[in-house]
């Protein structure tokens, strides 16, 4: 490693770090914000959480330039915090600076402390996790990010990676990175016209599979469903193939053994120094058509802002054991499975299963024996878990519990008081967290605050430092203020996690989100929506987190019947609920990542009964 490299990575020392993090959790109602964090020294007037906010989004060039210095590992320094324009819908941060990201999510750590466990692999089968260190994680990099560059992949390509949560897949990540690629990861669950859709519009020369994915105790032909993808996609040249079972599956001329070859490469590969704004990666998210759009993520504020919300957001401390259950291939896998634990020298965990395989106890055995101390899931898998009583929560020592965390979509009270109560054991904090696949990481949430702050089941109450959230007329488009009023959620300045455009599409991406009320980002639009998911759902929810709402909004009360469409992760699909309210079933769009098709026929059998009985929501 060059001596530059080898600078920048002693920026941030052990003890510094121990300075930097070490913050407890129990302050008292007196204490010093610089404790949590060591940036607000600098930072005049600053004494609480309170006062660290509002000079966050007072001071924003100099709380994002103070935190950016020192929480990155930069091999040239930036000479401008941020230059945004929202009416262009112009974004960029840290322009001048250099740096690579997988170095600030590996060799940094490595210097420091090799031998921790950065990410434990949950796999499918029970009691068969695999740990693997800093060192060994940095060591898998970098052979695969050689054996992509032997393969022909060169800065600035882009490749597809179709893998289920497994270690290489976070290295295919972390590799891409070094070598300065773009990466592009597809849902494992998606079918293979999905697949192509988003290998074409990346215009991938390479993508990256298994042979077989295993889940909830069942084996998916995930190399079949590539074999059939890139028959449509001519500018696919190699397909590297990972064994996660030991089934042979066909190989042709086009197809590379991925661990045969990997291991003929060297442990070292140089990283190549990025821009603050060369991608990072592009991330496809259906629009209200159903129509892919590849957001595109970048280098230094997208890492800044995930480390960051990562950090305060679930209250991490050095040591502790982050799980997040969801998939790696959705946003919330890439920002706090993959990017912000790292970034933060974490030790993370990538579960491969279901929460109910081989039992519904399965997410509370495994917090036991990994000793989990921030839980991340999603709404639906814990109402889904409710249901089947406190015992199977019971029967397992939760006591390394810290935070709790929801996401995906609004959770309603009597989930949120179950999940506090007893699998938190009425001690740890739950953070319903509201964000995006359009704003990189979390930015209302009811943590970071002061100490001992009211957390109110079923909000997510406060916006994360740098975030101002604005409520529009949606008429007029003039700020609301008072408590009981719905309209546009937009935020009204930018911040380094939020995309930069879609790819190829630029225009979209000004017309959906800035040109509706100019001079703002538009979040979502809220509107007073029930939603019944038998007698779980059986509540008004107040909002309806959907990034398509901010141009469709629902007319009706949607009453669902017996089963709700719900992807693969348990996120319930709103927008094709939303279509079939609108009587515009023609509509739907992609529907690959359900995980059972046949919901949306039930869903649109029960409305048309409804409908029928003429009765008005």
């Amino acid at each position: 490693m060059c001596s530059l490299w080898r600078g920048t990575l002693l920026t941030l020392t052990s003890s510094l770090n121990r300075r930097v993090f070490q913050c407890c959790r129990q302050l008292g109602r007196s204490y010093n914000i610089a404790s949590c964090m060591p940036e607000a020294v600098a930072f005049q007037g600053v004494s609480d959480h309170s006062g660290l906010y509002k000079f966050s989004v007072n001071e924003s060039d100099r709380f994002w330039g103070a935190v950016a210095r020192q929480r990155l590992s930069w091999i040239s320094p930036f000479h401008t915090v941020q230059n945004c324009d929202f009416s262009q819908g112009k974004i960029k941060w840290f322009e001048g600076g250099k740096l690579n990201v997988s170095v600030n999510c590996l060799d940094r750590h490595v210097q420091t402390c090799p031998e921790r466990v950065a990410l434990i692999w949950e796999r499918d089968e029970p009691g068969t996790e695999v740990k693997i260190t800093y060192r060994q994680l940095l060591e898998l990099t970098c052979r695969l990010g050689n054996l992509l560059k032997r393969q022909g992949v060169r800065r600035g390509d882009c490749v597809t990676i179709y893998m289920p949560p497994c270690p290489l897949a976070m290295a295919s990540m972390l590799a891409c990175a070094r070598i300065g690629a773009a990466h592009n990861v597809v849902f494992a669950g998606f079918s293979s016209e999905a697949l192509a859709d988003r290998i074409r519009d990346a215009q991938s020369s390479t993508v990256i599979t298994v042979n077989q994915g295993v889940r909830g105790g069942k084996v998916v032909d995930l190399k079949r469903t590539v074999d059939q993808a890139v028959q449509n996609c001519p500018t696919v040249q190699q397909v590297l193939v990972a064994m996660r079972t030991e089934n042979t599956v066909p190989m042709t001329d086009r197809d590379v053994p991925l661990e045969e070859e990997m291991m003929k490469e060297d442990v070292v590969c140089e990283p190549v120094a990025m821009d603050s704004e060369d991608v990072l990666f592009l991330l496809y998210t259906s629009g209200s058509t159903g129509k892919p759009k590849g957001l595109v993520h970048t280098q230094a504020g997208y890492l800044l802002y995930t480390s960051l919300t990562h950090r305060y957001v679930f209250n991490y401390h050095d040591g502790d054991v982050f799980g997040c259950v969801a998939d790696i291939g959705w946003i919330t896998g890439h920002s706090y499975i993959v990017y912000g634990p790292l970034c933060n020298g974490g030790t993370t965990v990538l579960f491969e299963s279901t929460p109910v395989y081989p039992n519904p106890g399965r997410y509370w055995e495994m917090v036991e024996r990994l000793g989990i101390n921030q839980f991340y899931g999603a709404p639906t898998a814990i109402r889904l878990l409710l249901k089947y009583g406190d015992e199977w929560v019971q029967n397992y020592n939760r006591s390394s519990l810290k935070t709790l965390g929801s996401v995906g979509e609004p959770i309603n009270t009597e989930a949120w008081e179950w999940y506090h109560r007893v699998v938190g054991d009425g001690r740890c904090p739950v953070v319903d967290t509201w964000w995006q696949t359009e704003t990189g990481g979390i930015c209302i949430a009811p943590r970071p605050a002061d100490p001992e702050a009211e957390i109110v089941p079923g909000m997510a109450m406060h916006p994360f430092y740098g975030i101002k959230p604005a409520l529009l007329d949606t008429e007029v488009g003039e700020v609301l203020s008072s408590n009981d009023s719905t309209g546009a959620l937009c935020i009204s300045q930018a911040w380094p996690g939020m995309a930069r455009t879609i790819h190829n599409h630029h225009q979209r991406f000004t017309e959906t989100y800035f040109h509706p009320y100019p001079g703002v980002y538009v979040f979502v639009v809220l509107k007073k929506a029930v939603m019944v998911e038998e007698d779980v759902l059986a509540q008004q929810l107040r909002e309806m987190v959907s990034r398509s709402i901010a141009k469709y909004a629902c007319p009706d009360f949607i009453q669902v019947v017996r089963c709700l469409p719900k992807t693969r992760s348990g996120k319930i699909m709103r927008r094709v609920l939303r279509k079939v309210v609108e009587r515009n079933t023609d509509e739907l769009g992609d529907l690959s990542t359900l995980d059972d098709p046949d919901s949306v026929h039930e869903v649109i059998r029960g409305h048309r009964r409804l409908r029928g009985d003429g009765k008005q929501q």
